[in-house]
């Protein structure tokens, strides 16, 4: 009988050292003595950072303090080298792969030194080289635990366009890949253990997913082989119904709807990536979130329809790295096309915009960027309406950092009598001042901006308001667990 096919994936904190290392071992070890297992790993917790950093370093001519980034990463792989591998050549051999690695890092690093350009190609090759650090060890710790496995770089599988920082994967060819390389492993009982986070274009030229694209590729090699499902190994015991740091009462969603998490991804929860469900939403593969810390906590299931019963508030969630723009003044209800002019200049800079509201006088054009896009956005609007401003068709194009986006998700919540009156009035009694509203077509969140120094106050009312800490019973338990097992 075919083996169900489970493709799991382990973040940063997951493969954060060599005890977690180990503890992944033991976690996929399990699963593979009754499923098929393909692994997705992660860099080692900080070290994508770190590696950015020393790009940028190397940019602004600062070679020497980048290379020093590099020989600190050196010494942190080979320590989790060293207390995992116990075999001498299988040591040797993985400590001369992370020094042609770094190697790599190192000859990257000097060459935008020199030159003070740092492109986006470049960018994505150093950004990368945490996973292709980390994915060799966890192969070899499985292997010599006595579970088959090889190391294998996503650039053969995942195959995308040629979006540097955010490249999208090409269906049909990622599955034609991920079959011919993977199956016969899988058939044969061995564990693929694949780098997260990045592809490759036709052409063969190493492409990221963006930050946390490590999510997105587990989904993507689930629906490209088909799997039965997806599991998301974390530091947290599933979605939460809130922040933990700013709702202390938060607890865990047994389980929940691909729109929910969708929009809670979208919103800023930490736990999954914005783009993670694009990829098995046709299929309904499963997806779980759990705790690689916990292995006997069930977590998250998210699923097409999520959990039966009442429909209405299940989350929580908020973005404070975020900034508000306006385009307005009194001019701008008879400007021809202003809308249609702020959107394609955000679109032409590729910036993502998170919420759009419009002033009850109709005078003011109000969206969110992400603050690392705020100024180029606002540069970027001054120059489309220069001629609009000099004549005062248009009165202001400004921006607000002090503030935070908090969405109230739910399925359906449009048509549930009383949630938006409920979200606002307790937010009126705890003095909290609206700036902006924006509801989803999808009627899935209540989204609205305040200012920053009221976001934990908002989400501790909201949370409050409709009893998110209630407990709710768990009705759904993994496929596979681990410790059970």
């Amino acid at each position: 009988m075919k083996r169900q096919l489970q493709v799991m994936k382990f973040g940063g904190t997951s493969v954060g050292d060599a005890k977690c290392i180990s503890r992944v071992a033991d976690i996929v070890q399990a699963a593979a003595k009754d499923f098929s297992v393909v692994v997705v790993v992660s860099a080692m917790a900080g070290v994508t950072n770190t590696l950015i950093e020393a790009a940028n370093r190397s940019e602004a001519g600062d070679r020497d303090y980048a290379l020093d980034l590099l020989e600190k990463l050196r010494k942190q792989h080979d320590a989790a080298l060293t207390e995992l591998i116990k075999t001498p050549a299988t040591r040797e051999k993985l400590s001369a792969r992370i020094q042609e690695i770094l190697g790599e890092a190192k000859r990257l690093c000097e060459g935008t030194a020199l030159l003070r350009q740092l492109t986006p190609r470049t960018l994505d090759t150093v950004s990368s080289l945490g996973e292709r650090l980390t994915t060799p060890i966890v192969a070899a710790v499985l292997s010599e635990r006595g579970t088959e496995s090889e190391g294998i770089e996503a650039t053969e599988l995942i195959i995308t366009d040629s979006h540097h920082g955010g490249a999208e994967p090409l269906e049909d060819r990622t599955r034609e890949r991920s079959e011919a390389r993977l199956r016969p492993l899988l058939d044969r009982g061995a564990v693929p253990v694949v780098t997260g986070y990045i592809g490759a274009t036709v052409d063969g030229v190493l492409t990221t997913l963006g930050r946390g694209g490590s999510d997105y590729s587990v989904t993507i090699l689930g629906a490209a082989l088909g799997a039965d499902e997806v599991i998301i190994w974390t530091d947290v015991n599933g979605v939460l119904t809130a922040d933990p740091r700013m709702v202390p009462n938060a607890h865990t969603i047994p389980e929940i709807s691909y729109r929910e998490a969708a929009e809670l991804a979208y919103f800023g929860a930490k736990v999954l990536h914005p783009k993670t469900l694009r990829a098995v939403a046709t299929a309904g593969i499963p997806v779980w979130i759990r705790n690689s810390f916990q292995p006997s906590n069930p977590g998250t299931k998210i699923t097409p329809e999520g959990q039966e019963g009442p429909r209405g508030v299940k989350a929580l969630t908020a973005i404070s790295d975020v900034a508000l723009i306006a385009v307005g003044g009194p001019g701008i209800i008879g400007l021809p096309d202003v809308v249609g002019r702020t959107f394609s200049t955000t679109a032409a800079i590729r910036v993502p915009v998170l919420l759009i509201s419009q002033s009850s006088s109709q005078n003011d054009i109000c969206f969110v960027v992400s603050s690392v896009d705020g100024k180029r956005t606002v540069e970027a609007l001054r120059a489309q309406f220069s001629q609009d401003l000099m004549h005062q068709k248009v009165d202001h194009v400004t921006i607000d950092a002090n503030i935070s986006i908090v969405a109230v998700v739910g399925e359906n919540m449009r048509g549930t009598v009383g949630i938006s009156g409920r979200t606002f009035s307790v937010l009126g009694r705890e003095n909290v001042n609206i700036i902006a509203i924006a509801q989803g077509s999808s009627e899935t969140n209540i989204s609205f901006v305040v200012a920053r120094s009221d976001m934990k106050k908002a989400l501790l009312a909201v949370h409050d308001e409709f009893a998110l800490d209630s407990n709710p019973v768990r009705e759904s338990t993994p496929v596979a667990n681990p410790v059970a097992r």
